[in-house]
């Protein structure tokens, strides 16, 4: 079987891989962004190369491990963990060890690399992200709503709603599983944001803004993000230092006590676990000069 992603998908598995296409409205192009395409598949032990394709495409493994090879770059992706994939021409495969599926979005319009920037990616390579459950429950959202309405402009604008829902949820906005945080949780990620992340907020601390007993709070909060509060703090604390890094130019000390982590070792440690890679490797893969990057200008 062939796929938008994958050179082939074994026969055995083709009846659990399921995709299609969005053709965008005209109010939807004018946005400058919106969805290409997007599916999911399953696949089994074994090494399968991946098709050039002119869009980014966000990658997550929903279930398993991969390991990615894009060129001469080696990415290992478990469970819950995502990255997005350059457009253009690549030698890129997948290999996993067990059975492991993965969902995937393409973006397409002249705005999409701001998207891909605006999610904590690099433009030119890919780079381990973690994804919070909401971004989850979105994207598995736009894969049904695509394979429901391939080849159609029918669905457009819930398709860019649910896009537009997945950057914000990767901003800290109050975006809950289902829909709307409740205003008790809404006010504590609303405090975090407004703080920038740079106080080490207390799981009693959070629930005293909410006005909930801790442990009320822990369970709210858990049910309607999807994670502990405290993870969740710590995921939007390395988003924003990635912002501080690449778009300020902040060195690593700077970023580290602009997020509440006074001791640059343990930043770095914390970075690189979220991450992937280290506050300086990073600082090293966003300096490539943009004009070496399509769709982006200097």
């Amino acid at each position: 079987m062939e796929s938008y992603l994958l050179q082939s998908i074994p026969e055995k598995l083709a009846s659990l891989a399921v995709e299609g296409t969005h053709k965008p409205g005209s109010l939807t192009q004018a946005s400058g962004a919106w969805i290409h395409a997007a599916g999911a598949f399953v696949v089994e032990k074994g090494e399968y190369p991946l098709n050039s394709h002119d869009q980014w495409v966000w990658l997550e493994v929903e279930r398993g491990s991969i390991v990615l090879f894009w060129n001469d770059h080696q990415l290992e992706l478990t469970e819950g963990t995502t990255c997005f994939l350059p457009g253009g021409s690549a030698r890129a495969s997948i290999s996993t060890e067990e059975r492991t599926r993965c969902l995937w979005i393409a973006l397409e319009g002249p705005l999409s690399p701001m998207v891909v920037r605006k999610m904590g990616a690099l433009l030119h390579m890919p780079l381990r992200q973690g994804a919070l459950p909401s971004q989850i429950y979105l994207a598995e959202q736009i894969v049904q709503v695509i394979v429901r309405h391939t080849g159609t402009a029918d669905a457009t604008y819930q398709l860019q709603h649910l896009m537009y829902g997945m950057i914000a949820s990767h901003w800290g906005q109050p975006v809950a599983m289902d829909a709307m945080l409740s205003h008790e949780i809404a006010k504590v990620v609303d405090t975090l944001r407004a703080n920038q992340y740079k106080d080490n907020y207390s799981l009693a601390e959070m629930a005293a803004i909410s006005r909930m007993p801790m442990e009320t709070f822990r369970k709210r909060f858990v049910a309607e993000v999807g994670m502990p509060p405290l993870s969740y703090v710590l995921h939007c604390k390395m988003e924003r230092a990635k912002e501080l890094l690449r778009d300020q130019h902040c060195s690593v000390r700077q970023a580290g006590i602009a997020v509440g982590m006074q001791d640059p070792y343990h930043f770095s440690k914390q970075f690189k676990h979220i991450v992937g890679i280290s506050p300086s490797a990073f600082m090293k893969q966003a300096s490539v000069p943009s004009a070496t990057i399509r769709g982006v200008l200097p």
